[in-house]
């Protein structure tokens, strides 16, 4: 009896035993290194939402690699399972092929920063402001207050416009006058109306200059600089501005207009 139990009993219960030592002191040594991967990740002032989920990855698959390595000490044969692991990783990749790509546009969105939360963007075919990034997708509001969920693949696989980058814009704008007007009192109104304006930067220097002869009128570039968050009002307010000055000194804004002859026929 007892030579059964030294030859079979005892190495079973020799083998659960380290089974257990490197199941539980595997756990203890993943959670180190996963704690360890967090405060590098933080000192490199990585996203706390991409270090949460790189946390979760690398603990799901620290916890696989102990698990094979404890059924592997009991004698199970583990090569199978590794197979059948890898087999169902495939699948599930395949079938989540479209939520992978989204899931690693938005690392890369996370490590890359070419936008923040709050950014005034124009990316996957929206406009607006950036309200939340996360892995899968980012939430935009349109200037209508429209919230619109945009797949992170969508965004990092096309034109991302970041209008909030820089602190400074050019505010382009194009005004007509007619053939008939005085050409050069027409160029001081608007260099008066943008001078006016304390909204509009010294430098850059604004222009003002004639930038075509067009078909029925010559047309002005006027081009001031602004800060970003200005863009708009300075934009809807020197168009009215332009408009008022133009009317009270009596500088006509022309139209297309298209000349129709009617011809009667005799007979």
């Amino acid at each position: 009896m007892d030579g059964y139990f030294d030859a079979h009993v005892m190495p079973w219960l020799v083998n659960i035993a380290l089974a257990l030592v490197i199941f539980f002191v595997g756990r203890k040594v993943g959670k180190l290194i996963i704690h360890l991967l967090e405060r590098a990740l933080r000192k490199a002032k990585v996203d706390d939402m991409l270090i949460s989920f790189v946390a979760s990855i690398g603990q799901a698959l620290i916890l696989l690699v102990v698990i094979i390595a404890a059924l592997s000490q009991l004698g199970v044969d583990t090569t199978s399972l590794i197979a059948l692991v890898g087999a169902a990783g495939l699948a599930v990749g395949l079938a989540l092929q479209d939520s992978l790509k989204n899931f690693a546009s938005g690392v890369l969105l996370i490590i890359f920063r070419p936008f923040r939360e709050g950014h005034f963007i124009d990316a996957g075919g929206v406009t607006g402001v950036v309200e939340h990034i996360s892995i899968f997708n980012t939430v935009m509001r349109t200037p209508d207050n429209r919230e619109v969920i945009v797949p992170n693949g969508a965004i990092y696989g096309g034109v991302i416009t970041n209008f909030s980058a820089r602190d400074t814009r050019r505010v382009d704008m194009v005004f007509g006058i007619g053939y008939g007007d005085d050409l050069l009192k027409a160029k001081k109104l608007l260099e008066a109306i943008i001078a006016e304006d304390d909204r509009i930067l010294a430098e850059p220097e604004p222009v003002v200059a004639v930038s075509a002869l067009a078909d029925s009128s010559i047309n002005f570039v006027v081009r001031p600089w602004v800060k970003s968050g200005d863009y708009w009002n300075v934009l809807w307010d020197t168009t009215e501005k332009v408009k008022l000055r133009f009317d009270e000194e009596g500088i006509s804004i022309p139209f297309p207009q298209m000349d129709v002859h009617l011809h009667k026929s005799e007979g």
